[in-house]
C-alpha cells in the first residue's frame, strides 16, 4: 500500500464581493498565503489607454490607466507639452499644421492673382 502526500482534495475558493457571476469586471486571481491557504484576489481590468482622434493609433508618453485612476493623478501625466497633447499624435499634429499652413497660402495665392487681373482688366 503506497501513499501519496496529495490526498487531500483542491481547496476551493469563493468569492469576497456579491458578485458572484464570472463576468469581466469580476476576475480572480487565485493566491496561495503563507500559511497554505488558497484565497482570491481582485484582477483590475486591463487599461486600453488613450489613442488619437485621428488616425487611431495609441499615444505615446501617456500612461494606461483606468478612468477613475486618470481623475487621481495631475495634468502633466495626462498629457503631452505640445498642440492637442493627450488628442492627437505628433504626427496628425504635423500634417494639421502644414494642411492649415498650405490652406492659408492659397487663399493668399488667389488673392494675389484676382489683384492682377483687375489690374490688366484697368489698363
Amino acid at each position: 500500500c503506497t501513499h501519496h502526500t496529495d490526498d487531500k482534495m483542491v481547496q476551493r475558493v469563493t468569492y469576497k464581493r456579491r458578485h458572484g457571476y464570472n463576468t469581466r469586471s469580476n476576475k480572480i486571481k487565485i493566491v496561495k498565503t503563507p500559511g497554505h491557504k488558497l484565497v482570491v484576489q481582485y484582477r483590475h481590468k486591463q487599461a486600453a489607454g488613450p489613442k488619437c482622434g485621428d488616425c487611431g493609433t495609441s499615444l505615446p508618453g501617456i500612461k494606461h490607466m483606468r478612468p477613475i485612476e486618470y481623475s487621481r493623478v495631475t495634468k502633466r501625466e495626462k498629457t503631452v507639452a505640445r498642440t492637442y497633447g493627450g488628442v492627437r499624435c505628433g504626427k496628425c499634429v504635423r500634417t494639421r499644421i502644414l494642411r492649415a499652413f498650405l490652406v492659408e497660402e492659397q487663399r493668399i495665392v488667389k488673392k494675389v492673382i484676382k489683384t492682377q487681373k483687375k489690374k490688366k482688366a484697368a489698363q
